[in-house]
């Protein structure tokens, strides 16, 4: 592995991972060895790196001014690069640009080298972005209630066109290949909800405060589907496999 890339990895490492995280761990999540380790926490500091702790009780980067220059490995900015492309897809055209205008500005902190290496990305999403729905709501609004953690009241249309109004907590939006759809917790029906923000007549902002609720109920979400998920999959399991039309060749 090359001493930048490498230096790059214990960098994300000491991001990424819970702090202090000792040496052994690091060394794991880097695939070097601890003696290695210790050379390249060093090097790091001597770059201007802050970067508290020793061997035995942990190492904790400081984010600080004085850290290197930003810097990705290769592999990373064709990462970052693709993933901006595919915003497109999504139809939001707000959010594709605000993917553009934050990658235009970590390219433009990049070394020279990996700045021309952005220009010259071999891997693209070419795929064409699907038919959606049109948003007649505010998303801006949405998007920042998800973030406030506030209510929203919407006007709802389901797909047997029966129409209802309800307050809601949104906790957070999720893009299928066709559709926006928002995860909420429903007032009205104090349950977990899924809705189809194309369907959504009228958004207002509501006036109560779900925080610090969001998290846990997004957790206790997570583990409903996945249970459902589970039992869905055993089911089908248990169903064993179609029975074969007849002898093949």
């Amino acid at each position: 592995m090359a001493r930048q890339d490498r230096l790059m990895r214990l960098l994300a490492a000491l991001r990424r991972l819970p702090s202090p995280v000792t040496a052994e761990r690091l060394a794991a999540e880097t695939e070097i060895s601890q003696r290695q380790l210790y050379r390249d926490i060093a090097t790091l500091r001597a770059g201007g790196a802050l970067i508290d702790g020793a061997a035995g009780y942990g190492y904790t980067l400081t984010e600080d001014p004085a850290l290197p220059p930003q810097s990705f490995s290769r592999l990373e900015t064709e990462a970052l690069m693709l993933a901006v492309g595919s915003l497109d897809e999504l139809g939001d055209e707000r959010l594709a640009r605000a993917g553009r205008d934050a990658l235009a500005r970590i390219i433009a902190t990049l070394p020279d080298r990996q700045a021309r290496q952005a220009m010259h990305a071999i891997m693209r999403s070419w795929r064409p972005a699907k038919e959606r729905p049109d948003i007649a709501v505010d998303l801006d609004l949405l998007r920042q209630a998800c973030w406030d953690e506030v209510s929203v009241r919407i006007a709802y249309r389901d797909r047997q066109d029966r129409r209802s109004t309800r307050e809601i907590f949104p906790l957070g939006l999720s893009y299928s290949p066709t559709t926006l759809m928002l995860v909420a917790w429903c007032l009205l029906r104090e349950d977990y909800r899924t809705f189809e923000v194309a369907r959504i007549e009228s958004l207002d902002a509501g006036e109560t405060s779900f925080r610090p609720r969001r998290v846990e109920l997004l957790r206790r979400y997570k583990a409903l589907r996945m249970a459902e998920w589970r039992e869905r999959d055993a089911a089908e399991r248990r169903k064993g496999p179609p029975a074969a039309d007849g002898p093949t060749s």
